[in-house]
C-alpha cells in the first residue's frame, strides 16, 4: 500500500494467476513471480518457460491444486479423492484405501468449514 501511495517502487515475490507469465505452466495455475508495486498498482513480471525439469516438478503439484479448486467449485467429493490420490507425497506414503479414509476423516473433522460436497 505504501508503494502505491508513495509511488516508491517495491519489489516482492507475489502469488498471482498465471496469465502467460510462466509459459509452460497452465493458465489456471497460481504462480509466484517477482512483482513490482508502485502508483500503477501491482504488476507481475513475465518469466517465460521454466527449465523443463522445474516445470515438470511444478505440474505434479499444480494438477492437484487445479483439481482441488474444481472440487470446491463443483461440490464434487470424488474430485477431492482424485486430487489426494494424484498428490505425489500422499501416494508415496498411503495406499488408495488409506488415502480415501484420510479424506473421509478430514470431511468428518472439518465438514462445517468446507462447502457441501456430494
Amino acid at each position: 500500500m505504501e508503494a502505491i501511495e508513495s509511488n516508491k517502487a517495491f519489489t516482492f515475490g507475489g502469488n498471482v494467476m498465471n496469465t502467460g507469465l510462466v509459459t509452460n505452466l497452465p493458465a489456471k495455475a497460481c504462480v509466484e513471480v517477482l512483482c513490482v508495486a508502485d502508483r500503477e498498482g501491482v504488476r507481475p513480471t513475465y518469466v517465460g518457460d521454466l527449465p523443463e525439469q522445474c516445470a515438470a516438478l511444478n505440474r505434479t503439484n499444480v494438477n492437484v491444486q487445479i483439481l482441488t479448486v474444481e472440487a470446491v467449485l463443483s461440490g464434487r467429493k470424488d474430485y477431492v479423492y482424485q486430487a489426494a490420490l494424484l498428490d505425489p507425497h500422499t501416494s508415496a506414503e498411503l495406499s488408495i484405501d488409506e488415502t480415501v479414509a484420510l479424506c473421509d476423516d478430514l470431511f468428518a473433522a472439518h465438514g462445517e468449514m468446507i462447502p457441501k460436497m456430494r
